[in-house]
């Protein structure tokens, strides 16, 4: 296949060369990736990145680090708040800065290359490929349980199936844009029903006077200090993808109106339905039930439907896949935007001729991923992947703070209240304080990663731009043509 740098002009049907060796003028063609993420595109890219494994993992996680079932309930509602105050944070950004790439694009525009680059390198070498490996072994978990009924699955059959699933939605990504954005459409409505199939019959119950779960709910015997972070961390986690129609926002049609919108009504949607779908799983299960339970949802619908219930895993696996697909399709943005920004090797910025989708930029993740995939556990990964992921967040809306007085003239088409996104970083940060006290080892872990981005850049970008990457991919070049194609 062929790929063409993100700002070159090519012939539409034939690379036609006059004797000059330019380009010959007539039928020429901009390559470049097209405005096709519309309003309801982009809701499907929002609701479907959020709503994946973590309201059918994290209801355990919550629930043992809070204390309580009240307790818990506080903690998923004050998490769908804060992350509408840090969505709300995102929407000024992507109207005020129409460029793709997400938190690396805003730290580099607020605090300079150095720091865009330490939070790229945390990305690529760690979160990234962590937050791809957990949410796909769900999808390998939850795919392969109605065949396994009522047995064990093996890890490595887990591991296997999981496999599979990331390698489809690389090639997925890779092939067209139009087809990505229509499936996240099919997949965002399935796990919507999916979530509906647990919230009606739950509600049911609840109205018939089923409320002996929700007495005594209160009691803060068993509440520690130190696990309220890691409750938050794992509700966060549930929530965790309001910023990722940030990514693709030139590929935004009418950004302006397009991304506050779909943010607002996202955010909505989302919050709703995890708050009512925990009301419902405590109604129907005790807390000792919920934390003995491997499958939530599962176990859920096996006490009200039966053996209807085999359909719910199918669902949840869709459900995964829907946040395996909106993740890496906005994700790909990033290093493609990194390479444009002279970061990562340039291939990385070049475009399919035909397909029009950044290929390089969309396969670059999968060696890491995979390696990820077979080392860790669940839990540790999500408690890991998250202190960094929020503590780069945080410096994100600082810097939205920091370019209100560095750069006042700015044209900001939405604009939120001071206080929101003043009050979405010190949460940020505290939880990153509590973090050192609560998980020292992950915390320190995250540090150590994070700092080695340091050394990195004066490496490989301030000194020496790594010219011997792009070779070691085996591209040729035309200097004429401008134009690289594989070997």
């Amino acid at each position: 296949s062929s790929l063409v740098p993100m700002d070159a002009t090519i012939q539409q049907h034939s690379f036609g060369i006059n004797p000059g060796g330019k380009l010959q003028d007539e039928d020429k063609t901009k390559v470049e990736l097209g405005k096709k993420v519309t309003l309801l595109r982009g809701i499907a890219i929002i609701i479907g990145t959020i709503i994946g494994a973590g309201i059918f993992i994290s209801p355990k996680g919550i629930l043992k680090n809070s204390g309580s079932i009240g307790l818990s309930l506080i903690v998923w509602i004050a998490c769908g708040v804060l992350s509408l105050f840090g969505a709300l944070c995102y929407a000024e950004l992507g109207t005020c800065i129409k460029k793709s790439g997400g938190h690396y694009t805003y730290i580099m525009e607020a605090f300079g290359p150095q720091m865009a680059f330490v939070r790229l390198w945390a990305d690529l070498i760690a979160i990234r490929p962590a937050g791809m490996a957990v949410i796909s072994l769900a999808f390998g978990q939850y795919i392969l349980e109605p065949l396994f009924m009522p047995c064990d699955i093996p890890p490595m059959a887990v591991k296997l199936a999981t496999a599979i699933g990331i390698t489809s939605i690389m090639y997925l990504n890779s092939m067209s844009v139009t087809w990505t954005a229509r499936v996240q459409i099919f997949l965002t409505f399935s796990k919507l029903l999916a979530i509906g199939i647990i919230i009606v019959p739950g509600m049911y119950q609840l109205f018939k006077g089923e409320t002996r779960n929700f007495e005594n709910a209160f009691e803060f015997n068993n509440v520690k200090l130190s696990g309220i972070p890691l409750a938050f961390y794992s509700g966060m986690y549930a929530y965790a993808g309001w910023f990722y129609l940030n990514f693709v926002t030139e590929e935004v049609d009418n950004p302006e109106r397009t991304v506050p919108l779909a943010i607002c009504i996202s955010m909505a949607i989302v919050t709703s339905c995890y708050v009512l779908t925990n009301v419902a799983y405590c109604t129907v299960m005790s807390a000792e039930q919920l934390l003995s339970s491997e499958a939530v949802a599962v176990t859920f619908a096996e006490k009200l439907m039966g053996r209807f219930s085999i359909v719910v895993p199918v669902f949840v696996a869709l459900s995964c896949y829907g946040s395996m697909n909106g993740g890496q399709f906005a994700l790909s943005r990033m290093f493609y935007v990194a390479s444009r920004e002279g970061q990562l090797p340039e291939v990385l910025s070049m475009i399919h001729v035909r397909r029009h989708t950044p290929l390089a930029a969309v396969l670059i993740l999968y060696p890491m991923t995979m390696l990820q995939l077979f080392v860790g556990d669940l839990y540790s990964l999500l408690n890991f992947m998250s202190f960094l992921r929020w503590l780069f967040i945080g410096v994100v809306v600082l810097g939205l703070i920091y370019l209100r007085y560095t750069k006042p003239d700015l044209p900001r088409p939405f604009k939120v209240p001071l206080f929101i996104p003043v009050v979405f970083c010190l949460t940020c940060f505290f939880m990153v304080f509590l973090s050192l006290y609560s998980d020292p080892v992950n915390t320190g872990i995250g540090f150590a990663i994070s700092l080695t981005g340091i050394p990195a850049y004066y490496i490989f970008i301030y000194v020496h731009k790594p010219k011997w990457l792009q070779k070691a991919l085996g591209n040729e070049y035309d200097c004429k043509l401008n134009i690289c194609r594989f070997v």
